[in-house]
């Protein structure tokens, strides 16, 4: 799910600042107001305006985010999709029948394309705007370094986001983050534009929007990060009732293993591990990881 979460994060900023670009020069080259700003009392914003503005282009932002969200993974990540009536390889005809076997499962009544990217990295992620268009794919590294066991373990959590409709509320979580992402940063760029001269106030406020809308994604992502961590213990569960809790255990401690070999190889500099997301940081930029430890995973796991 971390692939998956990095890649949508990252359409909603995205997506949200070509909002807001687009709607700053509509208004700054007509005669519409769209500052918000009303030359009042106090700091004279029309706060009911500028919220229900922000609702609207943070829910917009990340509906359209959510989307995208297929094509985008599959572009971004070169993933090459599985036709099931296809000609396959032999590895390839085994990916889909475990997708399709898991989800049907769960219950879905639509079966999600199945893909496999190029990427040495152990990984798999799933995406997409619907239970009826969603995308599971796994990266090749994957394939080559785990047993079967571990596959089926790691392709029943990803069907569990699917069946679980956590891209849904991811969604509708990260529109609510948008709403108020639009809101303080139009506060804070109108307040920052009042302390220099009166011709140059609309370039600052512009840039000004777009730089706090950034910093303020930002920060909005710590909480769609903790939502993402509280999704992925769900997501275990689910993978166990699919695969099997011991399929599930033994997928998330390979993966235990193979991070601590990849630590191992290169002390200096974790960051291919980190880009995996399948564990989570430590200190303070544990806030951002998308995923919790993975010993805790496989705690949480064992306690059922």
């Amino acid at each position: 799910m971390g692939k998956r979460l990095l890649l949508f994060i990252g359409t909603n900023i995205l997506v949200m600042t070509t909002i807001v670009i687009v709607w700053s020069l509509i208004t700054t080259f007509t005669n519409i107001n769209g500052s918000f700003q009303t030359g009042g009392p106090g700091l004279g914003i029309d706060f009911v305006a500028l919220g229900v503005f922000s609702l609207i282009v943070g829910f917009a932002g990340s509906f359209i985010s959510l989307a995208m969200s297929r094509w985008v993974a599959k572009m971004m990540m070169k993933v090459k999709v599985l036709d099931p009536d296809g000609q396959l390889t032999h590895e390839e005809r085994e990916v889909v029948e475990k997708v399709h076997r898991f989800s049907r499962a769960a219950g879905l009544t639509h079966m999600p394309q199945v893909g496999i990217y190029p990427s040495a990295e152990v990984n798999a992620f799933a995406t997409g705007p619907s239970k009826k268009r969603s995308l599971v794919a796994v990266s090749q590294g994957l394939l080559n370094t785990m047993d079967d066991d571990a596959v089926e373990g790691v392709i029943a959590h990803e069907v569990a986001h699917v069946a679980n409709g956590d891209m849904v509320t991811m969604t509708l979580l990260q529109g609510v983050v948008n709403t108020f992402v639009v809101f303080f940063s139009r506060i804070a760029a109108i307040i920052v534009s009042r302390f220099v001269r009166a011709e140059l106030q609309w370039i600052v406020q512009f840039a000004a929007i777009i730089i706090f809308q950034i910093l303020f994604s930002i920060l909005g992502s710590l909480v769609v990060s903790a939502y993402s961590r509280h999704r992925e213990f769900h997501a275990d569960r689910g993978g166990a009732d699919l695969a099997g809790r011991d399929k599930m255990a033994h997928a998330l401690r390979s993966l235990k293993t193979y991070v601590d070999r990849a630590k191992v190889q290169d002390r200096t500099d974790d960051s291919a591990v980190q880009t995996m997301k399948i564990s989570g940081k430590g200190g303070m930029m544990k806030l951002f990881s998308t995923h919790p430890d993975l010993d805790e995973r496989i705690a949480r796991l064992e306690q059922r």
